[in-house]
């Protein structure tokens, strides 16, 4: 099952670099994008974090461990790899003239229904369904809001409105490009499309480099991607015990983005 997170981190570098070539003013959506991905995704791992903190949970390894750190950047390179190896599969095609359609939603598909199998012969501990693990969904709303309202002193641009609506597709990129293009403009839906894609990378990267010690902060930081692309991620660099929190966490999201984008984006 490892082996299938890295087909699918190849099938998102390549759409990625698909969308990117249809982009009009690239540079400027990419450098604003990045910006408010990179920044919503580490408020809501510090957020979820401090959350807690204060709950009184402890990270889940009390010490570094050298082994743990190995893995870590190997499961790191090997993610790289697969990225690098879906943007080359799609230079390649154009270098060639050549066209490939590749539907991450397909392989998401095969990949949860494995997930499922896997749940089903394995008995879960009921302790997870309480009220802390609502945490880790709330960490990631009030990450976000507090880093965009940090990035307005910055950005002048965009109005702190239409940031906070930025803010609020937690990586459901499939949804926010299109319904901030129809309400609002093509511009800010550009953004809005390439910023939850870059929350997608940022997530998978956090999971990857954090995820074995903060499993429940980096499962916060992948917001509504936790219950489907980076669900994989999860069970590789958290662990089994730690999936019913990103498909809880990452479904109440799934529900409340549209939702926020829509009215932000109406008002």
């Amino acid at each position: 099952m490892p082996y299938f997170s890295y087909v699918l981190l190849i099938a998102i570098a390549f759409e990625f670099s698909q969308l990117v070539d249809e982009l009009q003013h690239p540079l400027q959506i990419l450098s604003t994008s990045i910006s408010i991905a990179f920044l919503t995704s580490l408020g809501a791992f510090a957020f979820c974090y401090l959350l807690f903190k204060w709950a009184g949970f402890l990270p889940s390894s009390g010490r570094v461990s050298l082994d743990l750190v190995v893995k870590s950047l190997l499961n790191m390179s090997y993610a790289f790899l697969a990225l690098a190896g879906g943007y080359c599969l799609h230079a390649g095609l154009n270098l060639f003239d050549l066209s490939l359609q590749i539907s991450t939603w397909h392989l998401l598909l095969v990949f949860m229904f494995m997930i499922g199998l896997d749940l089903a012969y394995s008995p879960l501990d009921r302790s997870w369904l309480n009220f802390k693990i609502l945490l880790v969904p709330i960490g990631c709303i009030f990450g976000s809001l507090f880093a965009v309202m940090l990035y307005s002193f910055w950005n002048t641009d965009i109005s702190l409105k239409d940031l906070i609506m930025l803010s609020q597709g937690y990586g459901f990129y499939s949804m926010s490009g299109v319904v901030v293009t129809e309400l609002r403009n093509a511009e800010l839906g550009s953004i809005a499309l390439m910023n939850d894609l870059f929350r997608e990378i940022f997530a998978i990267l956090l999971m990857y480099c954090m995820g074995w010690r903060y499993p429940r902060s980096a499962i916060s930081a992948a917001g509504a991607t936790a219950m489907d692309v980076t669900l994989p991620m999860v069970k590789q660099a958290c662990g089994h015990d730690f999936i019913p929190h990103a498909m809880v966490s990452g479904f109440i999201l799934s529900l409340l983005a549209p939702v926020m984008v829509s009215v932000l984006a109406a008002i």
